[in-house]
């Protein structure tokens, strides 16, 4: 289920499904149906035009990362940080630090930032390998944290979690039903709805903000890989909502 639901999600990504349209203009353009082979081009062009500018990133991104505002609210009691997994490349010469994608680094200075508007609190971090590392993303994540000085004994790993589903599941056998929960800002939504599910009740702690302004005329790769983040999470909320709710 977790691989099948990546296929579908993926063919729905800007790139693919720009590459599809194009493909199935030729086809029509073959088959002599040119105005329908037109109607396919001017879709995928308007389409790629829209998603890489920043009008169009922002207007679809900025729905999901509106929903949750910075958190900087003292934690009470006894506390648990969980930042929420995302990549690194074994590969990458350098320390743990080095190794984290921008967007889990994102991720881990925030969860750091959280630990310290409580006391002694927990730091819970979660990810697989991913199938292209031998080391699992959580415990890339702990080593990150360590050189950054959070000290080991206060670090719990998940490392065999996959996806935030699991992540969710994998805290109520260790008796965990509070939590800060650290994430990308545009993946929250979902990500809050996904924990209120496993009944963890949890305090929104978003990061990564990419909703961000610029010139409405330039076309910008940047644009158009944060178009692809939020129109992901949307499929991920509708594939959440049609099976559990």
């Amino acid at each position: 289920m977790f691989w099948l639901k990546k296929v579908v999600s993926l063919l729905v990504m800007p790139l693919p499904l720009v590459t599809l349209l194009l493909g199935i203009s030729l086809f029509l353009g073959y088959r002599h149906r040119h105005h329908l082979a037109r109607f396919a081009l001017v879709l995928a062009m308007a389409l790629l035009v829209f998603l890489s500018s920043s009008i169009g990133s922002r207007l679809i991104t900025l729905p999901l990362e509106s929903r949750y505002a910075v958190n900087s609210l003292p934690i009470e009691g006894a506390c648990t940080v969980m930042v929420l997994g995302s990549g690194h490349e074994d590969a990458i010469a350098g320390t743990a630090v080095h190794k984290l994608s921008a967007i889990a680094l994102a991720r881990l200075t925030e969860g750091l930032r959280q630990l310290k508007l409580g006391n002694q609190c927990r730091l819970v971090l979660s990810g697989f390998s991913g199938g292209l590392n031998e080391t699992s993303h959580a415990e890339t994540m702990k080593a990150a944290a360590i050189e950054l000085g959070v000290e080991p004994e206060r670090i719990l790993l998940l490392p065999d979690a996959m996806d935030t589903l699991e992540e969710a599941r994998s805290l109520k056998p260790l008796g965990i039903e509070h939590i800060r929960l650290v994430t990308s800002a545009a993946h929250m939504p979902r990500a809050m709805a996904m924990f209120s599910h496993e009944g963890i009740s949890a305090s929104a702690a978003p990061t990564d903000f990419t909703a961000r302004s610029g010139y409405w005329w330039r076309l910008d790769a940047r644009e158009l890989y944060t178009s692809q983040r939020a129109i992901h999470e949307y499929v991920g909320m509708l594939w959440f909502s049609l099976r559990y709710q």
